[in-house]
């Protein structure tokens, strides 16, 4: 292993766990919306890439609890339990929930973005967990990476270059 680390990648309704000196990173976000759960005393971090925001909406048998808000983010809490993170020193920073079509109606089912933030928001305050940056909304599509170490949240997003939150 390098002093660089590797990159941990987090697919599309899918979560991981990383430790320093890797990143996390997940791409694709539109309007998904990544969430990163951290410790700052810790280099452990956990990452879910948010597609729905209830699992009501799962049509299959065995749902895939990383798919939704309301699954994904009390498992990543499990996860980060196990690595021997206590819940109550989470922190989330997130990212996405972009609105990437223009309809003509304001259908609640086309907010599937907007959406996604509010469950987002929802269940993290659900478990007292602060929301310490977002960068969520808009028309674009974002890929983000977090860094452990710093505790930097990297969001490349197409039309609006790079930043750190």
């Amino acid at each position: 292993m390098n002093a660089q680390g590797q990159i941990v990648k987090v697919g599309i309704a899918d979560m991981n766990i990383a430790k320093a000196p890797d990143k996390i990173r997940t791409s694709g976000l539109g309007s998904c919306v990544g969430v990163v759960l951290y410790d700052e005393r810790s280099t452990t971090v956990g990452m879910i890439h948010v597609m729905l925001p209830d699992s009501s909406l799962g049509r299959a048998e065995a749902i895939n609890i990383a798919k939704f808000a309301d699954t994904g983010i009390p498992a990543m809490v499990e996860q980060l339990k196990i690595e021997g993170i206590q819940p109550y020193k989470l922190k989330a920073k997130i990212a996405g929930g972009a609105q990437m079509f223009q309809f003509s109606t304001t259908s609640e089912t086309m907010r599937i973005g907007p959406r996604n933030v509010e469950a987002v928001k929802e269940y993290l305050k659900k478990f007292s967990i602060p929301i310490i940056a977002e960068d969520t909304g808009g028309n674009s599509g974002r890929t983000i990476e977090f860094d452990p170490t710093t505790k930097l949240l990297n969001i490349r997003t197409v039309n609006q270059g790079v930043r750190d939150i």
